[in-house]
């Protein structure tokens, strides 16, 4: 038996994915607030929140969490009911005001960009999978819209074989909220025609425009406008967890995508 004293919650070695004191500062008000009644909380939210971006960062199963993080069963449960809740949304959202804020903006962009992409599921996901016959993937779409920095506004995942501009409408219609102040829709030119122009008219506003972003050149050009979205999937892929959809549900598969941009706005912020 070892002589050496025992050691009681020794200070663990920080993973890369952990947030650091600046950043802990910056997304702790953000946090659901502990009611004032019931028991009071037990675990080190900002230990599950290292937890939870471990998982998206390494892109390992919930189970296969490292022992000197908290019990697998706990970071999951807590993951599963903010999603439920919506909180991981909500807290995205207010990161993103405050960042666009930092930036000198306005809370709400007068521009959006929408765009999808589709990815492969690890195997069947529940009902929601389809083929993606223009991109061959077998899996599911992100359909996503983000604004003048790339940064994410909305996201839905659907069926791989969904339509582009009705995922592109529902989104916007969902994010009303955070278009009061938009003016005009940047797309690509699978998104053209009349009908989706009017359709970006009845969910956003009369004083809306779509403006189709057409290539010139058969060559390789890198389009500007296109490319900030662009930009906003190469971030997701910084992430192994998105390196497919691996969750059973789409409902997780957007909360993974809003948790891992949050992770990345409050990188940028304490930087």
């Amino acid at each position: 038996m070892s002589r050496l004293p025992a050691i009681e919650n020794p200070q663990r070695k920080p993973y890369p994915s952990d947030l650091s004191d600046a950043e802990w500062l910056i997304i702790k008000p953000f946090l659901p607030k502990p009611k004032g009644f019931g028991h009071p909380v037990e675990v080190d939210l900002r230990e599950i929140l290292n937890a939870i971006f471990y998982v998206q960062r390494t892109g390992c199963q919930w189970e296969m969490l490292p022992h000197d993080l908290p019990p697998y069963t706990t970071v999951y449960g807590y993951f599963q009911k903010w999603q439920r809740k919506g909180i991981w949304q909500k807290i995205h959202d207010q990161v993103r005001h405050q960042l666009r804020q930092d930036l000198g903006r306005d809370e709400h962009s007068s521009v959006a960009i929408a765009d999808s992409q589709s990815v492969k599921t690890t195997e069947k996901k529940g009902e929601v999978y389809g083929f993606d016959g223009g991109k061959k993937v077998k899996g599911r779409k992100r359909h996503i819209v983000v604004d003048s920095q790339g940064l994410l506004i909305g996201v839905l995942v659907t069926e791989a074989n969904a339509s582009e501009r009705l995922g592109a409408v529902v989104v916007l219609h969902e994010s009303a909220q955070e278009l009061s102040k938009l003016e005009v829709v940047w797309v690509d030119q699978g998104y053209s025609g009349e009908n989706f122009a009017q359709a970006v008219k009845q969910v956003c506003g009369e004083q809306v425009r779509v403006e189709v972003i057409e290539r010139i050149s058969k060559t390789f050009e890198r389009l500007p406008k296109r490319w900030i979205v662009e930009r906003t999937f190469g971030w997701l892929n910084r992430f192994r967890r998105l390196s497919k959809d691996y969750e059973l549900y789409t409902e997780i598969s957007e909360a993974m995508i809003y948790g891992s941009l949050i992770r990345l706005m409050v990188k940028r912020m304490a930087a």
